[in-house]
């Protein structure tokens, strides 16, 4: 019986040992190798020291050692924290000093940016470098090579209750939170959605999502729960995607919109396109008239649109059978997980009636590190449950506004902290963003709302598409005007070349707020 993350390999390796498990760049290692080199990575902290739930962060781009030292330090018995390989310094050091890391697993480029933080981070005790050792490797913690491969030295035993990982979310306010995860959530999480994905052996995944993202971290859990190859990508440019699913005939590609908005304008050789499968997209809504584009390039592949936020991972997909009927529904539960519909008083919603999206089951995160009271805002006893059980079961409160209809499909509204108030109106930016796509002048749109002293009012952050007149603002309003009501109309449009994203590949929205704050 699996009962920690580690085990997901142990098992691929036990029955596909000379299947391809993992490759980057021009170097792929089987399934057999991958479990000797996690076990040896896993027997090389546990010499360095490390206890049973320390923290072990993993600062590194996409490369066949992260995959070792993420699965290496749950074999360790430790909790992996992955930190996105984009973020500066300041916020890997925070994030370390955050979750009170021992070991730091780094290369020695970085970890020569990183010398200030990790003076400061009193809680590192060990540098572990993917890549030669330093000449100064610096006094107050120990720096060593990177280990070879084992069969043995696995930590402590644990279960599957035990802390798995801490995933670092920005949230739309204050300093990123670390969503913790147990293996049961990770576990739970990769059979679910390799269930309605339908992931086999033979599928190849292309990892091109960051791995400190739930949904980049879920490409190699689900592949690994089945077998599956993937492969790693370091995003740069979105013809690469294309070059390297003509070249390991990819099989599936999981992306959040303003990269699929970038990949639809694409030229996709046959080559590219023959052996897709499905296509998934998470992280937000997709633009219709990209679905569209994309069900035109890849007419042999289902479209998944999938709704997940980090505290339980997944919750929702849309059946690719529904597309075409619901085209803007996020779907139903996923297996294993209910979503409910709830009032602000805790009652659930009727069909038809806006609330907030309540998510419980296997799921459901262990919290916040360290955070109490955002925990306690989150995570909140399940409603509706029966009154004789003594003990309330956990949920999470996601803030997402939803609607679900008479056949049980939901539709996103907005979040609680994105919603635009102007005229007296409660609206939801994904509305506004819509019907600026549609008008075919844009490439990407972002709509934030604005106070002012009177009613409220929104302000449409837009890249033009290629062809069109930046300048041209009055035309994009005319067009948005047949489609929107007056109270919804932008008052004011930003035409930037780029807009903002996160590292996780999202628009930036905070960082935009902020920029536009009166």
């Amino acid at each position: 019986m699996r009962r920690q993350v580690h085990h997901l390999v142990t098992e691929a390796a036990m029955a596909r040992p000379g299947a391809p498990a993992v490759t980057s760049k021009d170097v792929t290692v089987c399934y057999e190798q991958l479990w000797r080199d996690v076990c040896g990575f896993g027997a090389a902290l546990s010499g360095l020291g490390l206890r049973r739930g320390d923290r072990v962060a993993v600062y590194l781009d996409k490369r066949i050692e992260t995959v070792v030292a993420l699965f290496g330090t749950s074999a360790a018995g430790g909790v992996f924290v992955p930190v996105n390989p984009l973020l500066r310094p300041g916020q890997v050091g925070y994030i370390a000093a955050d979750c009170a890391a021992r070991v730091l697993v780094t290369s020695p480029d970085r970890l020569a940016l990183l010398r200030d933080e990790l003076d400061e981070c009193k809680s590192i005790e060990h540098v572990v470098l993917a890549g030669p050792l330093p000449a100064d490797p610096g006094a107050r913690y120990t720096v060593s090579p990177w280990p070879g491969s084992g069969r043995a030295g696995l930590g402590p035993g644990g279960i599957d209750a035990d802390m798995g990982a801490i995933l670092y979310t920005s949230g739309s306010t204050g300093r990123p939170k670390g969503v913790v995860l147990s293996h049961r959530n990770l576990i739970a999480g990769a059979e679910s959605v390799s269930l309605y994905l339908g992931n086999n052996p033979d599928d190849v995944i292309l990892a091109a999502l960051p791995v400190s993202f739930d949904a980049g971290f879920s490409q190699l859990t689900t592949a690994f729960s089945v077998g599956a190859h993937v492969v790693l990508m370091n995003y740069l440019l979105p013809a690469d995607v294309v070059r390297l699913c003509a070249r390991h005939h990819v099989t599936g590609l999981t992306c959040v919109p303003p990269l699929w908005i970038q990949l639809a304008d694409q030229e996709w050789p046959a080559e590219a396109a023959r052996h897709l499968r499905y296509f998934a997209n998470t992280g937000g809504r997709m633009p219709k008239a990209t679905l569209d584009r994309l069900r035109t390039l890849f007419p042999g592949a289902a479209p998944y649109l999938m709704y997940g936020l980090t505290e339980a991972f997944r919750s929702t997909y849309l059946d690719p059978a529904e597309v075409d009927r619901r085209p803007d529904s996020i779907g139903k539960a996923i297996p294993n997980a209910e979503i409910l519909v709830v009032r602000s008083d805790g009652s659930l919603c009727d069909a038809g009636e806006q609330g907030e999206l309540v998510h419980r089951g296997a799921l459901v995160a262990m919290g916040y590190w360290n955070d109490p009271e955002r925990t306690a805002e989150r995570f909140r006893p399940a409603p509706a449950g029966d009154p004789g059980l003594c003990l309330a079961e956990t949920a999470v409160w996601s803030g997402d506004m939803v609607v679900r209809d008479g056949e049980g499909f939901l539709y996103f509204a907005g979040r609680k902290d994105e919603m635009i108030k102007t005229s007296g109106y409660r609206v939801s930016p994904s509305e506004i963003e819509e019907v600026a796509y549609d008008t075919g002048l844009v490439r990407d749109a972002v709509a934030l709302g604005v106070d002012d002293p009177r009613l409220g009012h929104v302000v449409l952050v837009v890249s033009p598409a290629a062809g069109s007149d930046p300048a041209d603002v009055d035309g994009l309003l005319a067009r948005m005007k047949k489609a929107l009501p007056a109270y919804m109309l932008p008052r004011r449009v930003e035409v930037r070349a780029e807009i903002p994203r996160s590292p996780n590949g999202k628009f930036d929205r905070a960082r935009l707020r902020e920029e536009y704050r009166p």
